[in-house]
């Protein structure tokens, strides 16, 4: 018997590679996995301005960005409201805090957000030609707009980004992630306490589909490569001015050194 509906995820059409040189755009969810990838000594930046809700606002940051053009790009969205700067009529990542009259909230239509994001699968393509982009729909839920009207939202999102992966099949994938949380995580068990964001748990869980279907062979093994010594650096010894501990910490810097040797981009 099945117990839950398990989602079909293709593979990517590209692989990311050891130590990738990545950048994470987007909401919240953005930043968790984000996070985890730079655990895993990924060459990852993460929502170098903050984080970014909208198709707008992550053209901003893309636009924005001086940093190195990375080789792996990915975007999550999370909604389609903006908010319009009265005075300029132009949308802005961040409030700052400034009176709520001086602004306006507004939906970005299925084009519009399609049009923010070929504007920036166009950005990033000129600043490295082989950019491969990842996309993805934040499963953090809004209940600011009424879990109707988050659906609502995630729904133009998901036509959206399926329109783009269409549109440039040759460097876009798209990542079920919305999905896998919706249907194959939908207990509340697997969110944080807030009821709206992913728990740990799920977060890892995604992060294990991602792994399976968009890492190489060698970004795969290197993972299980890093991950003894990643365990004996983060340990926390009761005694740091031990013999045993210094010896045990400078046999854990050697074979970090030795890994270094075989993934150049190890840093």
């Amino acid at each position: 018997m099945e117990f839950f509906t398990k989602v079909k995820i293709d593979d990517a059409p590209f692989r990311i590679e050891p130590c990738e040189r990545m950048l994470f755009v987007g909401s919240c969810f953005a930043d968790s996995i984000g996070q985890r990838f730079r655990e895993e000594k990924f060459r990852a930046v993460v929502n170098p301005y903050g984080v970014m809700y909208n198709p707008a606002s992550i053209l901003h940051t893309v636009m924005r960005y001086d940093g190195e053009a990375p080789r792996v790009a990915v975007l999550t969205l999370g909604t389609n409201h903006v908010y319009v700067l009265n005075e300029t009529g132009e949308i802005v990542d961040n409030c700052r805090k400034r009176p709520q009259r001086l602004f306006t909230e507004r939906i970005l239509s299925e084009q519009e957000c399609l049009e923010y994001l070929s504007d920036t699968v166009i950005e990033l393509k000129s600043r490295r030609e082989d950019v491969k982009i990842i996309i993805t729909v934040s499963p953090i839920r809004y209940a600011k707009y009424g879990y109707h009207g988050s659906r609502l939202s995630k729904a133009v999102l998901l036509l959206a980004a399926d329109s783009l992966v269409k549109l440039y099949g040759d460097c876009c994938y798209y990542f079920p992630a919305y999905e896998v949380m919706n249907d194959e995580l939908r207990d509340y068990r697997f969110y944080a306490p807030d009821m709206q964001h992913p728990s740990p748990q799920a977060v890892e869980y995604i992060w294990q589909a991602f792994k399976e279907h968009t890492f190489s062979d060698a970004a795969k093994q290197f993972i299980e490569d890093y991950r003894p010594v990643k365990e004996a650096l983060g340990h926390r010894p009761f005694n740091p001015d031990s013999e045993e501990y210094k010896a045990f910490r400078a046999e854990a810097e050697k074979r970090f050194e030795e890994l270094k040797k075989r993934y150049p981009g190890l840093e």
